[in-house]
């Protein structure tokens, strides 16, 4: 009864099944994650290999006289229909809602982007290398030099037999995984929605939405419409022509199983309408293989998951990164789009966890829609080329004007309908919610606040040392900063909350004592420690300035420093040099962060100025400040209070700030106590684990499972 159940649908089954289990648990559990990730491997395993002799077979069965005139016509043909797909495709972000989107902070946050080389990207002066390592441009040059030298080869008919069979095995091993397809999309779609949040999936409609308006477009009006007006196929022969590869594809999410059906089908129509030589015959052969090794058609949807991805994450990218998007972004989709997506998000600073997203949606709608996009790519590009070595390409000046002008009109119209749309949705950003909503991820112990300290806190005398005075008095008295996101803050219950509470909490447990919290402001800190009012304070950076002031504990966290700006002026904080040489550039520094010396060497063309807490650069009177420079974690909380704002870790990364308690001055038992049991939470893990719950904004299943695995 099962083997009667198509592929298509048996994954279908397979992912809505896996989506529905991923509702109802917190995490999946380490063999669900397994099995998704060597699913995702299995898919890559065979990909390099069929693209190395796709393009081997394809170039080494041509002609030398044949290749030259073929290869120039596909070469200027392919270029002129990426050009029109990619114009379409920067078009898309007009389709995306104004919803305010922030995330946590992640470790993608803080990487700066690799420095780019074209020459090392797409020359292998070491072939088996560029295999190893997956780099895609450089297999494929290598590969199409293989091809071109094959062609003048004598007797190649035996190797390129042997070639051609190994593709097929090739071939043979994809389907033999794509068998497993059911059950690698339940873990797939298990994981990504026990992982995700419903406002995440939500505005995944935008991406699949996005890319379903886009296919349509190009695969049934651009396309077509590029062949009718300068070729003599009509439009309707041409729909026709791809319309049973189209379903097909579709049906399967596969490009690949339909080639020869549209070798056929295309062979067919070019011989009803043109009369051409036996060996351009061959050309659908040769040009429908290649377009599966080649970054166009369908998996040009990557580049708008990417700009999906970065919309979504606040990574904003502007006009001038476009450049960088198809130069660099597009050599990265030779190979499959689960290799190229990865790439594509770290190229922009997006956070990687987006590629869950990626996966659920290429698995329910996007891979299908990108093989249907791909076969309509691979029949107009193949009856554009016929056309053109058989001199049967005509301008027809009239349509060709008319259609620049149209079809831009109307793509514009439909993406600004589907804004239009998406908005009046409303969907409401949750970012703060999931900020202000937490609690402690361990045990709280007994706790009482005060909003202010004692009128002789300042003064109180005489001293002992600390552990002394906790044990006397049966609580831990600790001072926290006001707007010390995501350290000390107060959650929607009024609860104190924040990764430095929380260790406080923890070391209270240990300690078997309470705590008495107090709010204090930064200049107050000295003083009431230095009177022995206070017992500690809440984290502050390890700079000089700090160092002098009070003694501290050993770090028990790290920050890299970035700046907090507009999502619109993102690219211009993304280098430093160009950051400091600017004199118009006024950056506001919180005054913990605020090392006179280092500032005043750095900023000397620019303006930094010193302020007393975060929540001032948000202020109307404070808009004259251009950006502000602090730690990327403690940013990316501010940014989800302020999802208008983003994070940005300009280049070359400066090295992190450590974070760590002030404590009383000259009570070197207590230093040394403090020093151990960090140390002590740092091995056991616990640390990693408030981290991710509290600055990365994991679930508490997920934050403390990662430590268990």
């Amino acid at each position: 009864m099962l083997n009667k159940i198509p592929l298509s649908v048996k994954i279908l089954i397979g992912m809505l099944l896996g989506l529905a289990a991923g509702h109802y648990v917190a995490q999946p559990y380490q063999a669900i994650n397994s099995v998704a990730d060597g699913f995702v491997m299995l898919l890559q395993m065979t990909a390099l290999p069929y693209i190395c002799l796709s393009l081997i077979t394809g170039i080494g069965s041509l002609t030398p006289g044949k290749a030259k005139s073929t290869v120039k016509a596909s070469i200027i043909l392919v270029l002129i229909l990426t050009l029109v797909s990619v114009t379409f495709i920067l078009m898309t972000p007009i389709s995306f809602p104004d919803w305010k989107n922030a995330s946590f902070y992640s470790a993608s946050t803080i990487k700066t982007e690799a420095e780019f080389d074209l020459v090392k990207l797409f020359i292998p002066a070491n072939p088996f290398n560029a295999f190893a390592n997956a780099v895609i441009p450089s297999v494929v040059v290598f590969s199409v030099f293989v091809g071109v030298g094959l062609m003048t080869v004598r007797g190649k008919r035996h190797t390129l037999a042997v070639l051609t069979n190994l593709q097929s095995a090739i071939g043979n091993i994809s389907g033999i995984v794509m068998k497993l397809a059911p059950i690698g999309v339940f873990c797939i779609g298990y994981r990504a929605l026990a992982t995700l949040d419903m406002s995440q999936l939500e505005a995944l409609s935008v991406y699949i939405v996005a890319s379903a308006v886009l296919t349509i477009l190009l695969a049934f009006v651009v396309f077509p419409t590029i062949v009718a007006t300068i070729t003599p196929f009509r439009y309707r022969s041409v729909i026709k022509v791809c319309r049973e590869a189209m379903i097909t594809a579709f049906a399967t999410g596969s490009f690949f199983a339909v080639i020869p059906i549209i070798i056929e089908k295309t062979k067919a129509l070019i011989a009803e309408r043109i009369h051409i030589d036996k060996d351009s015959d061959k050309v659908a052969n040769i040009l429908v293989p290649i377009t599966f090794s080649l970054p166009v058609g369908g998996k040009l949807l990557g580049l708008v998951f990417t700009l999906f991805a970065a919309w979504f994450s606040g990574a904003y990218i502007g006009n001038n990164e476009y450049f960088k998007l198809i130069f660099v972004g597009i050599p990265q989709l030779f190979g499959t789009t689960t290799i190229a997506v990865p790439a594509l998000l770290d190229l922009f600073n997006v956070a990687s966890n987006m590629f869950d997203l990626f996966l659920v949606a290429e698995n329910l709608v996007v891979g299908r829609l990108s093989s249907l996009l791909s076969v309509s790519f691979a029949s107009c590009f193949v009856l554009l080329v016929v056309s053109h070595i058989s001199g049967r390409i005509v301008f027809k000046t009239n349509y060709v004007i008319r259609n620049l002008l149209v079809l831009p009109i109307v793509f514009a119209s439909v993406f600004f309908g589907v804004q239009h749309g998406f908005n009046k949705l409303s969907l409401q950003y949750k970012g703060y919610e999931k900020f202000i909503d937490r609690d402690l991820l361990y045990e709280r112990v007994n706790a009482t606040k005060l909003e202010k300290p004692n009128a002789n806190g300042q003064t109180q005398q005489p001293f002992t040392d600390v552990l002394t005075r906790i044990k006397r008095r049966g609580f831990l008295r600790v001072g926290y900063f006001i707007d010390d996101l995501p350290y000390s803050f107060q959650n929607k219950e009024g609860n104190l909350v924040g990764l430095d509470i929380e260790i406080i909490n923890m070391l209270a447990g240990d300690l078997e004592v309470d705590i008495e919290f107090v709010k204090i402001l930064h200049e107050q800190a000295e003083p009431l420690l230095s009177s022995g009012y206070l017992d500690m304070t809440s984290g502050i950076p390890v700079i000089p300035d700090n160092m002098k002031r009070f003694s501290m504990t050993v770090p028990y966290s790290e920050q890299s420093i970035a700046f907090l700006v507009k999502h619109r002026r993102r690219a211009e904080f993304t280098d430093w040099q160009k950051v400091v040489a600017r004199e118009d550039l006024i950056i506001g520094i919180p005054e913990t962060l605020f090392y006179r010396d280092e500032v005043e060497r750095v900023f000397v063309n620019g303006k930094a100025w010193e302020i007393s807490t975060p929540r001032l650069f948000f202020r109307e009177n404070y808009q004259h400040i251009d950006a502000m420079l602090f730690g990327a974690a403690a940013l990316s909380g501010w940014s989800l209070l302020y999802p208008e704002y983003t994070v940005v870790v300009p280049k070359p990364a400066l090295k992190p700030i450590y974070m760590a308690f002030p404590i009383n001055k000259n009570d070197l038992a207590f230093e040394l106590f403090m020093r151990n049991w960090i140390d002590m939470k740092k091995q056991s893990g616990r640390l990693d684990e408030l981290f991710r719950y509290w600055i990365e904004g994991q679930s508490p299943e997920s934050a403390i499972r990662v430590n268990i695995e």
